[in-house]
C-alpha cells in the first residue's frame, strides 16, 4: 500500500517536472490537444513527437569522406546540409564538382533532403557597391559608413539588391526541403545610422529576413527562411514581427558540452535556454530548429586544423534532446564540420553518429 504522507524522490520530481514542461511545449506546438494533462498523456506525446528534421551539416571540404550520405542514412538522420562560413560561392563550386555532383545524386538515390546554410549577406550585396552608393551599407559607432559586414536594413535599394541576388543564389543552391538559410554576416554587428539604431540586431536580422521570404514566395510559395538566433541575434526581436514562412534557427554556440544545457543555469552561462524559450515566444516551436554544435569537430578543436577526436557526451546529448522534444520542437541538426576522411583516418569509424540518429529518432 501506497504511504500518501511519503514526499516523492528527487527523481521523480524530475520526472514530473519533464512531463509537465513536456505537455505544455507539445500542446502549444499543437502536436496534443491543449487540455491534455498528466503523465499519461505526456507520456504518449513524448512517445509520439518526433523530430521532422535529423541533420548535419556539413562543409565542402567533408565530402572527401564520400559515402557521408550512406552513413547518414544508416543513422537514420533525414538531411544533410551544406555551410560555408563566409562564400557561397564556395558552395556553388562544390556541388557543381564532379564529387559535389556525386554527392547529391547519392542524397537523392537515398531520399535524403538537402539544404545549404550560409552566411551570406557579404556577397548577396556586394562589397564594392560601396563606391557606387555607401548608404546601402551599415554605420558604425562613429558615424561612419563601412562595407565591413551586413547592410543598412533602411535602404530600399539595398534590400532589393540582396533580394535579387538571393533569387539567383536560390536557383543554384535549391534546398530539396524549400527552406533557405541567408544568415547575415558570422557575428558582425548591423548598422547604427538614426533610423536602424532604434533596432536590435536581431529586429534588423528580421527586416532583412521578412524581405527575402516576400522575395523568395513569388518563386515558390512555399518557400521558407531561417531566422538565425546566434551570437548578437540570440536574442528575439521585440519590435519587428515575423512575416509568414520565417522560421527560428536557434544556434548556441558559446553553451556548454560537458553537461546538458538544461543544467547550464549559474548566472554567467552563455547562451542559456532562457534565450531559446524567448525565443518561442515570437516563433512557433513546430517550424522552429535548433542548430547545434555536438558533432562539430571544428568548434571542438578551435577551428584550427588538424581537428580533435570528438569529445562525444552521449549522456548530455540524450538530455538535450529530451529538452529540446519537450518544447516541441520540429527540427533539429548539428554541425558535424571536419568530420571527412582525414578524420576516419586519424580518429577511426564514427561510432558516435549512429548514437546521434538513435537519440534523434527516439
Amino acid at each position: 500500500m501506497k504511504n500518501p504522507s511519503r514526499r516523492p524522490s528527487a527523481t521523480e520530481s524530475s520526472r514530473r517536472e519533464f512531463l509537465q514542461t513536456l505537455t505544455v511545449g507539445l500542446a502549444a506546438a499543437g502536436i496534443v490537444p491543449a487540455d491534455g494533462s498528466g503523465e499519461e498523456a505526456a507520456a504518449i506525446a513524448a512517445r509520439g513527437h518526433k523530430f521532422k528534421t535529423r541533420g548535419v551539416v556539413l562543409v565542402p571540404e567533408d565530402l572527401s569522406l564520400a559515402d557521408w550520405p550512406e552513413r547518414a542514412k544508416k543513422a537514420r538522420l533525414t538531411t544533410i546540409a551544406l555551410h560555408h562560413g563566409t562564400s557561397p560561392r564556395e558552395v556553388v563550386k562544390a556541388v557543381e564538382s564532379d564529387r559535389g555532383r556525386e554527392f547529391l545524386a547519392a542524397c537523392h538515390r537515398l531520399g535524403l533532403s538537402v539544404e545549404y546554410e550560409l552566411h551570406a549577406l557579404r556577397e548577396l550585396l556586394p562589397r564594392e557597391l560601396f563606391a557606387k552608393d555607401s548608404r546601402f551599407f551599415r554605420m558604425n559607432d562613429q558615424g561612419e559608413r563601412v562595407a565591413d559586414c551586413n547592410l543598412c536594413v533602411h535602404s530600399a535599394q539595398a534590400l532589393e539588391i540582396v533580394a535579387g541576388n538571393a533569387l539567383r543564389l536560390a536557383k543554384v543552391l535549391r534546398p530539396t526541403t524549400g527552406r533557405f538559410f541567408f544568415w547575415g554576416d558570422d557575428g558582425q554587428p548591423w548598422c547604427r545610422c538614426d533610423r536602424c539604431r532604434g533596432l536590435s540586431e536581431s529586429d534588423q536580422a528580421l527586416v532583412l529576413e521578412n524581405h527575402l521570404v516576400k522575395t523568395l514566395r513569388r518563386q515558390d510559395a512555399s518557400a521558407q527562411i531561417a531566422h538565425l538566433a546566434y551570437a548578437n541575434t540570440l536574442r528575439p526581436p521585440q519590435q519587428v514581427k515575423p512575416e509568414p514562412g520565417v522560421f527560428l534557427e536557434y544556434a548556441p554556440i558559446n553553451r556548454r558540452y560537458d553537461i546538458p544545457y538544461a543544467q547550464q543555469v549559474e548566472a554567467n552561462a552563455k547562451d542559456g535556454l532562457p534565450a531559446l524559450d524567448a525565443n518561442l515566444k515570437v516563433f512557433p516551436a513546430d517550424t522552429a530548429q535548433v542548430l547545434e554544435y555536438w558533432l562539430d569537430v571544428s568548434r571542438f578543436s578551435g577551428w584550427k586544423r588538424p581537428g580533435v577526436r570528438l569529445p562525444w557526451n552521449q549522456g548530455a546529448f540524450l538530455e538535450d534532446v529530451q529538452t529540446y522534444r519537450s518544447r516541441g520542437l520540429g527540427h533539429v541538426t548539428s554541425f558535424a564540420a571536419w568530420i571527412d576522411a582525414d578524420y576516419v583516418r586519424r580518429h577511426g569509424e564514427l561510432s558516435f553518429l549512429a548514437e546521434y540518429g538513435k537519440g534523434l529518432s527516439g
